[in-house]
């Protein structure tokens, strides 16, 4: 038999949550990673003290940087000075982000643009919007 230290097996098991929280952001043919298996292994990885998120998350910090050179003059304070009803807010960012409240729908509207938004996709790099999706989700 191996006998495990406790923080051995903890550390062991947060990687295994870790791996499985990050590919759960993807799906492949019909195949779905369960959402009780989702929150479990959340569940576990808060309870490990570590944060799990998916691969395509940027940095806030940077992502700060870039919303206050490129985004600040429409959505100042998380506003919109084009079409109030349309904030940087979590109830807002879910009735009119398509997709949702989440950073690959931001990232998608940041690229593409829609109505008076203009397109950024041609302007900031891949990293740039990454980072500037996870800050918007972040402060919202």
């Amino acid at each position: 038999r191996i006998y495990l230290s406790p923080t051995t097996s903890i550390m062991q098991f947060t990687i295994l949550a870790t791996l499985i929280a990050s590919a759960s952001a993807f799906t492949v043919g019909p195949f779905e990673v369960p959402t009780a298996v989702k929150a479990a292994v959340a569940g576990v990885a808060v309870t490990a003290g570590v944060a799990i998120s998916p691969a395509f998350a940027g940095d806030v910090g940077a992502g700060e940087q870039v919303f206050n050179a490129n985004c600040a003059a429409c959505h100042a304070g998380g506003q919109n000075v084009i079409m109030p009803e349309k904030t940087l807010e979590k109830d807002a960012l879910d009735s009119y982000l398509a997709g949702g409240r989440n950073e690959k729908s931001v990232m998608t509207q940041v690229t593409n643009g829609k109505n008076a938004m203009p397109a950024f996709g041609g302007r900031l790099s891949d990293e740039d919007i990454a980072n500037v999706a996870s800050y918007v989700i972040e402060t919202s």
